[in-house]
């Protein structure tokens, strides 16, 4: 749920503690990047975490409440992967996957960089190559967004030609 909500990789997930999360936002410097990023934090994940135990000093613990080793998180993971039958799919196409719901939700390209940490160039190429001409959602927001701007214009509506 967190890679979804925050389109953070894996392993700044993993590192992630519970100082960073203060009920409201999270906090967090990319360990790739050096990007500091500052996300709120939505209902659904804050629910979750709200109402989880900090018995760990990171957010994402194993089953015996220990941090996540790299290697761990990914045979978990992969076992996760391969028991839904879901194929194809890595951690880390939840950026992806994150990228493409705050688009679909109408949120700006600057705001998706913002938020995930991706450069406004590295956004467009993954809406571009994997989301945009397979998601007609987002024409469907566009369009609703325009009847909305037309209906609050003074403007004399055109002819289509």
């Amino acid at each position: 749920m967190l890679a979804v909500w925050t389109g953070q990789r894996q392993g700044d997930l993993l590192k992630l503690t519970w100082s960073a999360y203060d009920s409201s936002h999270i906090r967090l410097r990319q360990s790739r990047t050096g990007r500091r990023v500052v996300i709120q934090v939505g209902a659904p994940p804050k629910d979750l975490l709200d109402a989880t135990q900090k018995a760990a000093v990171t957010i994402l613990t194993t089953i015996t409440g220990t941090a996540w080793t790299s290697m761990g998180f990914s045979a978990s993971w992969r076992k996760a992967v391969a028991a839904s039958k879901v194929t194809d799919l890595t951690f880390h196409d939840l950026r992806g996957t994150a990228v493409t719901r705050l688009a679909v939700a109408g949120c700006s390209g600057a705001g998706i960089a913002t938020i995930t940490g991706h450069s406004l160039r590295d956004v467009g190429a993954i809406l571009d190559a994997h989301h945009l001409s397979r998601d007609s959602r987002m024409a469907d927001s566009d369009v609703q967004k325009l009847e909305r701007h037309r209906k609050g214009t003074k403007a004399p509506n055109r002819s289509p030609n």
